[in-house]
């Protein structure tokens, strides 16, 4: 007869120590209780219990653990001493394992979910920059719906991609920035071979791995956050009046060899505002542009559970609205406005005491309301439209415009249609272990994820004309067609299905002193959406792990993995890795050194591969050809028939990425366990670089590039934690630093090339030139030598060819080649650089009674923006003219000019890629501070609260640069300007509560 799970049983057993001898005084008792018993000299215990309750076992010195009452009968238990970097809090999840801190012999940065701010934030990036060692984060892109940042771990060693690393949640291949900060236990971030080699062909640009919450079985939890905020812009471009602008367009025609457009008239007329409808002097950024926008953000969460489930449970709501102001009309809102809802269940069930199974199911959903056109639309209209250019509206109540200027932006936001893209996810995760009783320490795993996102778009749709006052009074011209309100067509689309299914065996023993862990899986991956290819990944990954005396430690890693990009026969390639460690401080030779209570030595070596290619084609090993083509004329007609023709050359030894990366190590503790600090040297050398093929044109025919690259990054990177308690006060200061420097060993660069402009033996550098919908890398740039001063300075100097005309006020550049002529000629290969020579985070944390307060700084060094965009920024029809253009050379002014004249035609001379308008991109940034109060607990209890914390937050707070006070983002110079959102300040209030 089966027995109730809710009749008591009798606990018993005897705890032992790794030698088999007694202990005495451990204590033991039940999940949630306060009451436990001590085990007696013989290290026995006896009591009663429910067969699903979960014992604790507790002693100092040693690692607590627990078991089921149901399966404790006389039973013998080892405890294990808990070493230095071995404790309950040390676990460190590696690819399908965990390993304590002494342990790991890989290269790996982590950093618990409690250790993040809490920021009401649309995704994690912002919470973990400037937090890991080797981990470079930058902003790319800013607002609601789209806070976008690029990853790059530790340095660049291809000049073909910005390595953007593979990213994991609990194991599998899936985006984190969505995810909601309540959800994640802990973020690490994988860095050498040893952590990396597991995933063979997709590890080389390191991993991010996040994992996820789970319930305690010895404890039930239930916590409710809430923050609410303002966001504010950090820089913002200040737009030219009326009166201003006109003049700099006149002085522009002049320097451009025409006539001033406005007489004095317009000009006092644009000065007083005497006639608005005729002369309108509009600021559009102060009219269409708020000075803050709501974020507000809330978290639920329950776990808990007993000895057969565990469960941990979560549910958020986030919602950011934009800055536009007077968006909306009595139908809808076309404001910018981002809703997210996160939901997640981990579920942990102990079948019986060979079989445990994980169910976890998470969700997402994402709601991003918004004008029809897009925000570069909306914001370029909003920035570079003259002031002058029309009033917003006629007097007959219709939209102004001209043929030049058709984008209102009051048109574009309340009479252009709105739009809701709905995104949701849903992931799933099913895992099993079967312990294998016949072979001691073996089991069986299985892992199978189901993972489906669809998205859905609904809206209205609207059309506006423009109207310009005709020749006539009472007359206007109209641009555009308007079109009644309608709602807009619906489409379901971005439907895509991802698998991975992981199987295989561990075994995990000791002998005594020795440690053996060995792991093997197989994976494969499948990727699907409607109306493409399926891609496809598989692989067979290996790890053994040996351990002596919890002293000496050795991995030897190998991954035979496979994938589709390359011909058949080509796909496979073998992965090995190789690492060890040495707890040095555990020798008797260094046992006498009191200040020093813990040093390992650790290094690795490994390669790891990467098929991350941008070909323009898919299975580039095949010839491919187009048709309607072009074709040639034949007989005695004029037309060419449509014809089919031969694309890049196919090239069947495409090969992967291969990444010999190296690592040594130390991580040691000092002054009783008060100053830990990590330092790492690196080097990774990549082969099989793309690169473009030598074949001559004389064949007729482009060829894909071939694998004949080769480049290496090499640095170091260190993280300092310094923690003390004196009496009531608990001090905590942190930092980490990251240096690096990347060499292009081989590539194949064009015959004839000038020395000063290969790229062979330079820096993998670029400067980033960012424009509305694409961003282009440069890294030739000419010389500039100032500006000149006066014509006989130009006459008197070699001849630039790229404007017709070259004047007084032009940009001056240096001969490089000496041939006394400035052309394509005198472009240098530079190591101008967006990504930073160096990156570093830093911050602390003080608690006293019940106040604490935090603070993070974040920046970088050796990193270069360019302004070129932002300055030169416009079209012909607004004369190119901004905020900038006040900074340009006239001869009044000659000394102290920023800019270069103004021209309205023949401008390229001034507007090449040269060090002229290259910045130093450096910063220190308050990235963000916390202050908070945790109520006492006699206010609390009787509410059943266990802690209730307030606090206010800040993001973005305060940067310092070297700009020389450019009004402008360091981190993303675009920010604000032409067409871009600006970056955001954070101001909160939080409230969290623990019951």
């Amino acid at each position: 007869m089966a027995q109730r799970l809710d009749e008591p049983v009798t606990v018993s057993g005897k705890v032992v120590n790794a030698d088999k001898q007694p202990l005495a005084g451990v204590s033991v008792f039940k999940q949630e209780s306060s009451q436990a018993v001590q085990t007696g000299a013989d290290g026995s215990f006896s009591f009663s219990a429910a067969p699903t309750d979960v014992i604790v076992f507790q002693y100092v010195g040693y690692i607590t653990f627990t078991k089921i009452a149901g399966e404790l009968t006389g039973a013998t238990l080892t405890m294990q001493p808990s070493l230095i970097e071995a404790g309950d809090d040390d676990n460190v999840y590696i690819p399908f394992g965990v390993r304590k801190k002494r342990q790991l012999t890989g290269t790996i940065s982590a950093i618990k979910g409690s250790q993040l701010p809490q920021l009401p934030s649309s995704t994690l990036n912002n919470v973990l920059v400037g937090r890991l060692a080797g981990l470079y984060i930058q902003q790319t892109d800013v607002g609601p719906g789209a806070d976008e940042a690029t990853f790059l771990i530790r340095g660049r060693s291809s000049y073909n991609s910005n390595q953007a690393p593979l990213v994991l949640v609990d194991g599998v291949q899936r985006n984190f920035t969505d995810m909601d900060l309540n959800e994640v236990e802990s973020v690490s971030v994988f860095k050498d071979a040893a952590s990396l080699s597991w995933y063979g062909m997709y590890g080389a640009n390191g991993i991010v791995s996040v994992r996820t919450k789970r319930g305690s079985s010895t404890r039930t939890r239930i916590t409710f956050d809430a923050q609410g905020g303002l966001q504010t812009p950090m820089s913002l471009t200040r737009p030219l009046d009326a009166f201003t602008y006109a003049n700099l367009y006149n002085e522009a025609q002049v320097n451009s060899g025409g006539t001033a457009l406005y007489n004095q008239a317009a000009l006092d007329a644009y000065q007083n505002g005497s006639n608005p409808n005729l002369y309108p002097n509009n600021n559009l950024v102060d009219q269409f542009i708020k000075k803050s926008a709501p974020v507000q953000r809330y978290v639920a969460t329950v776990s808990g559970g007993n000895g057969f489930a565990r469960y941990f449970t979560m549910i958020s709501y986030f919602n950011q609205g934009g800055l536009f102001k007077g968006a909306s009309n009595p139908t809808y809102d076309a404001n910018n406005n981002f809703k997210r809802y996160n939901f997640r269940t981990n579920l942990d069930l102990h079948v019986n005491k060979n079989l445990d199974v994980q169910v976890d199911v998470g969700g997402r959903i994402n709601s991003f309301t918004h004008a029809d056109a897009i925000n570069a639309t909306i914001l370029g209209s909003i920035y570079t439209t003259p002031a002058n250019a029309f009033p917003l509206l006629n007097p007959d109540g219709s939209f102004g415009g001209t043929s030049l200027f058709r984008s209102n932006p009051l048109a574009l936001l309340t009479a252009d249609g709105n739009t809701t893209d709905l995104t949701r996810s849903l992931l799933a995760t099913l895992t099993a272990r079967q312990k294998i009783n016949f072979i001691p320490g073996l089991s069986a795993n299985v892992l199978y994820s189901y993972d489906i996102r669809s998205s859905y778009t609904s809206g209205y749709a609207q059309d506006f004309a423009v109207y310009e006052p005709g020749s006539t009074a009472g007359t206007y011209n109209s641009y555009g067609t308007a079109t009644p309100l309608v709602f807009a067509n619906t489409d379901f689309n971005s439907n895509v299905r991802s698998n991975e299914f992981w199987g295989g065996f561990d075994y995990d023993r000791n002998f005594g002193k020795h440690g053996i862990n060995f792991s093997t899986r197989y994976s494969r991956t499948v990727m699907a959406a409607p109306g493409t290819l399926d891609n496809k990944s598989e692989g067979w990954s290996n790890r053994a792990s040996y351990n002596y005396n919890q002293r000496y430690f050795v991995d030897v890693i190998g991954t035979y993995s496979g994938s589709q990009v390359f011909a058949p026969g080509k796909q496979w390639g073998f992965f090995p890795a190789v690492s060890a460690g040495w707890i040095i401080s555990d020798e008797n030779f260094l046992k006498s050194v009191k200040v020093l209570n813990y040093l390992k030595l650790r290094g690795s070596y490994g390669i790891v591969g990467s098929d991350a290619y941008s070909l323009g084609r898919r299975y580039a090993y095949n010839n491919y050809f187009s048709r309607g083509q072009t074709g040639f004329i034949l007989g005695t007609g004029f037309a060419a028939p449509a014809a089919t023709t031969q694309n890049a050359l196919a090239n069947p030894n495409l090969t992967w990425e291969k990444a010999k990366k190296t690592s040594v190590g130390f991580d040691t503790k000092l002054f009783g366990q008060m100053i830990t600090l990590s330092a790492d040297y690196f080097q990774e050398v990549r082969s099989d670089l793309l690169t473009n093929s030598l074949i001559p044109g004389i064949i007729g025919q482009s060829v894909i590039q071939v694998n004949a690259g080769k480049a290496r990054y090499r640095g170091y990177e260190t993280e300092l934690n310094f923690y003390k308690k004196i009496n009531k006060v608990e001090l905590n200061i942190y930092g980490n630093y990251t240096y690096q420097k990347s060499k292009v060993l081989a590539i194949n660069e064009e015959a004839g090339l000038p020395a000063y402009q290969k790229s062979l033996g330079h820096s993998i550098a670029s400067v980033m030139q960012v424009t509305s919908g694409s961003t282009s890398y440069v890294s030739n740039f000419l010389q500039a030598n100032g500006i000149f001063q006066t014509d006989a300075e130009v006459a008197a100097s070699p001849v630039q060819r790229f404007a017709g005309t070259v004047k007084a006020g032009d940009i001056k550049y240096k001969d490089i080649n000496g041939d006394n002529v400035i052309d394509n000629l005198d472009f240098v290969r530079t190591d101008y650089n967006f990504v930073p020579k160096a990156y570093y985070g830093f911050g602390g944390s003080v608690k006293y009674t019940a106040f604490d307060m935090a603070f993070l700084f974040q920046g970088t060094t050796g990193r270069t923006i360019s302004i070129n965009n932002l300055v030169n920024s416009g079209t012909a029809s607004n004369g190119y003219l901004s905020q900038f253009s006040v900074g340009r050379w006239t001869p009044a002014n000659a000394a102290t000019a920023q800019y270069p004249r103004l021209l309205v035609a023949d401008r390229a001379n001034n507007t090449q890629n040269s060090d002229f308008w290259l910045r130093n991109g450096d910063y220190l940034r308050l990235k963000n501070a916390e202050i908070g109060f945790t109520l006492p607990t006699a206010w609390v209890s009787k509410a059943k609260i266990s802690s209730c914390r307030v606090y206010v937050s800040g993001f973005n707070l305060l940067t310092f640069d070297k700009l020389d006070g450019l009004n402008i983002d360091p981190e993303m110079p675009q920010s604000g300007y032409v067409f871009a959102y600006p970056n955001l300040r954070t101001y909160s209030l939080g409230l969290n509560v623990k019951f």
